[in-house]
């Protein structure tokens, strides 16, 4: 098979099969000008000689036509929806539990707006984008892209460790878990996210591409081949979401040791005061923090992780190492389940705290109660 050329429209398939007896079968698919139905026309006849790995790669492109758009309408007004029910205060969180939720949520929202909206749905409907390319912003876009992404990734973390010190360092707690301490995360987070992704303004160009590749901007061969900016874009992967996952887990697994270890001594403390095993309202309260922080950040870990193997692998092949064999449809999996992680936060609060779920109720019902007061 051939290498995709990341910077033209034009895919060149060169596939050999065992009952043909490995004779080489050439053509050329050019998606430009074409509508979906007459690409899905084009490619048809040559699908079943394609690899599993090839299929399953222009299956999720075809995908991608009706996945982003739905994932835009739904997950917009989720997150918004989030945004307003939490910031009311009402869902019986502590406020520095409240405004990193809102934080998370936020950054969810523009990284909804800046990669679905303004990268995805062009990419994939690039024949009514077109008029991005007369546009040179691209690379200011590409640093708020890359910032919002990382605030969405670090508060994650950030949440983590207010967690972890809320149930393990005791003494700590009055200091950190307050809701000034967690404003200063916040900006301080948000601020270093912006200066970090500063060096995406110099790498890339104002050009967009509308192409399915690693850098949705136009960048040059002088950069392409530079090691030093391949150090940088690989240092950059490895920051976010590398060394979240690594603090996620390690903090997860902390606060998991330190209540089973305590949850044991309180029974058996209960036990043997009271000769019976009774419901303990504190480790009641504190199994359900630990439940929504391991299902956010397994949520998280779980829809992030393809995309960082392939960002990680695919900067270790630009760096010559050529041992790295990622599948051609790994990119493409791993934008979209990084970008549904995006929207499923608002279902996790929903299943695992009952009074945002009333409140959710509430906001659902309002426009209906509300029409039928009029309509009195």
């Amino acid at each position: 098979m051939e290498k995709i050329d990341q910077h033209r429209r034009t895919i060149d398939w060169n596939v050999t099969t065992m009952d043909q007896n490995f004779k080489t079968i050439d053509w050329s698919v050019s998606t430009k000008g074409k509508s979906l139905s007459e690409y899905i026309y084009d490619i048809s006849p040559y699908y079943d000689l394609l690899t599993l790995e090839w299929q399953i790669y222009y299956t999720l492109l075809l995908l991608q036509c009706i996945y982003y758009p739905l994932l835009a309408v739904i997950g917009v007004p989720v997150n918004l929806l989030t945004i307003g029910i939490l910031s009311r205060g009402k869902c019986g969180l502590s406020k520095c539990v409240t405004r990193y939720l809102v934080a998370m949520s936020a950054a969810d929202l523009l990284v909804f707006i800046l990669d679905l909206i303004l990268r995805q749905i062009p990419i994939v409907y690039w024949t009514q984008f077109l008029f991005l390319q007369s546009i040179p912003v691209c690379n200011i876009h590409a640093v708020l892209l890359y910032a919002a992404t990382d605030c969405s990734v670090w508060f994650t973390v950030t949440f983590t460790f207010d967690r972890f010190v809320a149930i393990c360092c005791q003494k700590l707690k009055s200091k950190y878990c307050s809701e000034k301490t967690s404003a200063v995360v916040v900006g301080t987070v948000t601020v270093l996210s912006c200066l970090k992704n500063i060096f995406w303004y110099l790498m890339v160009t104002g050009r967009y591409q509308l192409v399915n590749s690693p850098w949705f901007c136009g960048i040059t061969d002088d950069v392409l081949e530079s090691r030093v900016w391949t150090t940088i874009e690989f240092l950059h992967n490895i920051l976010t979401p590398a060394l979240p996952f690594l603090l996620i887990l390690l903090l997860n697994a902390l606060t998991v040791r330190h209540i089973l270890v305590i949850s044991r001594g309180r029974r058996r403390l209960r036990a043997h005061s009271s000769g019976e095993s009774r419901r303990d309202p504190k480790m009641e309260s504190r199994r359900k923090s630990i439940i929504l922080l391991l299902v956010i950040s397994g949520n998280f870990i779980l829809l992030w992780a393809l995309l960082m193997v392939f960002s990680i692998g695919r900067r270790m092949q630009y760096l010559e190492y050529r041992s790295v064999h990622l599948p051609v449809f790994m990119q493409e999996l791993g934008f979209m389940l990084q970008l549904l992680s995006c929207c499923t936060n608002t279902a996790i609060y929903a299943v695992t705290q009952t009074l945002f779920r009333e409140q959710l109720k509430n906001v659902l019902k309002y426009p209906f109660n509300a029409f039928v007061k009029l309509i009195q």
